[in-house]
């Protein structure tokens, strides 16, 4: 899928016809109020006139509720908002956030009337007794319809899927990713569970009925899941929720971190050189060989992950990163001349 630049707004909770256990789209989002169909023409005057410079047409995207189960009338106020943009050839297009159990057919006709291209789903869990546990208020079932209604009527489908809910595992995020990566998505998000204060989940840790998980958890599962759906080809468009003052000052224990994506890509670069050197027992020196882009990711936060495979692999005196590949998630160890 093309990856658009984004023009984000947010419309915090609305059309949720319930709480989730982990749920502050305020502080997710750090946006407080929902915005007038007015706010948002000014967000997006102010999102192009950012993005100018990169002569791209842009997406308007409406995130932190359920759009499509919010009132009609309010619906379609903010699709007419940013209709003229379409109109003008400003934007590319428009894409929408919501609930599995808020899309049919005639939600999907009014979307595509309207200029969306672009239908996220929050699935969350494949798993219905983790879904039940977090108040999701849809099923596993409700995904599976939804993604093939938005699939056969051509919009571009992305997946949003939750690691260390409550009831969840390690095996278990495993599964509901194969099981979003058999509906092929064009991309899919990846959030590890932060504990906000305030919410129905802060209350279950501190009973002590819900054990959250650590960021290095937290790598060590999205790691497997990124794996997952590289091998199917399917683009991750974020790991982890984007760090503000707001979400850091509500942030109270789980896999938070402001960096979190680079660990769980770290960890899952440190999986494959693994792998990998383990197919090389004797060598004394290599070259790991990735992209440009990705060669301190690859390296690990000060160079973690190299000291942890010359500790696993006590022949093996020097790792040299190349930045050399042009595919973002290309790797190749060759062995060199070790060092005198």
């Amino acid at each position: 899928m093309a990856r658009n630049a984004i023009i984000p707004i947010f419309i915090p909770h609305l059309g949720c016809p319930n709480d989730c256990v982990f749920c502050d789209q305020r502080s997710i989002s750090g946006q407080v109020a929902a915005p007038s169909p007015a706010d948002v023409a000014a967000a997006i005057e102010t999102g192009l006139a950012r993005l100018a410079a990169r002569k791209t047409r842009p997406e308007a995207a409406f995130y932190g509720g359920s759009f499509t189960a919010i009132a009609l009338e309010a619906q379609e106020a903010y699709l007419a908002a940013a209709e003229p943009f379409l109109r003008t050839g400003a934007l590319a297009s428009i894409r929408v956030s919501t609930r599995p159990d808020a899309i049919d057919a005639s939600v999907l006709a009014r979307l595509a009337r309207f200029g969306v291209r672009t239908i996220e789903l929050g699935a969350q869990s494949m798993d219905d007794t983790v879904l039940r546990a977090s108040r999701r208020g849809h099923t596993a079932a409700d995904t599976l319809r939804a993604a093939k209604l938005v699939r056969a009527a051509g919009f571009s489908l992305v997946l949003q899927m939750m690691v260390g809910l409550p009831g969840d595992s390690a095996d278990g995020a495993v599964a509901t990713a194969e099981a979003l990566a058999d509906l092929n998505p064009d991309g899919v998000r990846i959030y590890p569970t932060v504990v906000l204060a305030g919410t129905a989940l802060e209350a279950l840790w501190r009973s002590g009925r819900y054990e959250p998980l650590t960021p290095d958890a937290a790598a060590e599962i999205c790691a497997r899941l990124i794996a997952v759906f590289s091998a199917r080809e399917i683009p991750i468009l974020r790991v982890g929720l984007n760090e503000s003052e707001l979400l850091a000052s509500k942030a109270v224990a789980g896999a938070y971190h402001p960096a979190l994506g680079e660990l769980c890509y770290a960890r899952w670069y440190l999986h494959r050189m693994r792998a990998i050197l383990a197919k090389m027992p004797d060598a004394a020196a290599v070259s790991v060989r990735v992209s440009g882009s990705r060669a301190s990711v690859a390296a690990g936060h000060k160079r973690a992950n190299l000291r942890a495979l010359q500790s696993e692999f006590p022949n093996l005196r020097m790792i040299r990163i190349e930045p050399v590949l042009s595919a973002p998630d290309a790797i190749e160890i060759a062995q060199i001349d070790a060092p005198r």
